[in-house]
């Protein structure tokens, strides 16, 4: 069983526990495979990797890899997935849910990375797309908003909300009351990580969880 790891957003690095853990779980630093969450979204340059977050929280934390690879569309889709089956660590990234799940689907990615021994890593769009269910608001300039349920490569069985400007205050208005009813879910402020080794669920951060509409901030644990 491998172990999984749901970021919401850092604005600077990793805390010290969460970098211990890190450090404790991530053995094998062979391959560093990370996904897009804005596949169509590059220019003609090569990727620099530390113009993205998500590896600079890693380089800070001292865990360093003998390759690194980012899947977007660029890359032919056997090639994502030869790069996936041989990964140390996947990291499915932050930025656009929706486009990261629909390049998943395009590249039929979500079996070979649930498949992988791999620790894998997911950051915002990418910790989304890593649970069982999520939940996509359409703003629509009204006062009423639509919202979307979404299946993700359900990893672990909750749903997860990832969002820097929605507090507690907003949770407890009830938007994501309905998916409560039908699956845990664990809504995340900045700052904040979720751990599921052997199955064991770990948090850290201004985490909350919603069952059954019910609402209870979670006590760090890492």
């Amino acid at each position: 069983m491998s172990t999984h790891y749901y970021f919401s957003w850092f604005n600077h690095f990793f805390p010290d526990k969460l970098v211990h853990c890190l450090q404790e779980d991530i053995q094998d630093r062979q391959s560093l495979v990370m996904i897009s969450a804005d596949p169509s979204g590059y220019t003609d340059e090569p990727i620099n990797f530390d113009e993205l977050s998500e590896w600079t929280w890693l380089k800070q934390a001292n865990i360093i890899f003998d390759e690194y690879h980012f899947i977007d569309y660029r890359m032919q889709k056997e090639d994502a997935q030869r790069f996936i089956q041989n990964a140390s660590v996947i990291f499915l990234c932050g930025g656009y849910p929706v486009l990261q799940k629909d390049f998943l689907a395009d590249y039929e990615l979500s079996d070979v990375i649930k498949n992988s021994d791999a620790v894998i890593l997911g950051a915002s769009a990418g910790a989304l797309n890593m649970s069982a269910k999520w939940l996509s608001l359409n703003d629509t300039g009204h006062e009423v908003e639509t919202s979307t349920i979404y299946e993700g490569i359900g990893f672990d069985h909750f749903a997860y909300e990832s969002h820097s400007k929605r507090g507690y205050a907003t949770f407890v208005q009830g938007y994501l009351f309905p998916l409560s009813e039908e699956i845990d879910v664990y809504a995340a402020e900045q700052e904040s990580a979720i751990r599921v080794k052997d199955g064991k669920i770990e948090t850290m951060g201004p985490l909350y969880l919603i069952s059954r509409s019910k609402i209870q901030k979670l006590v760090e644990t890492l």
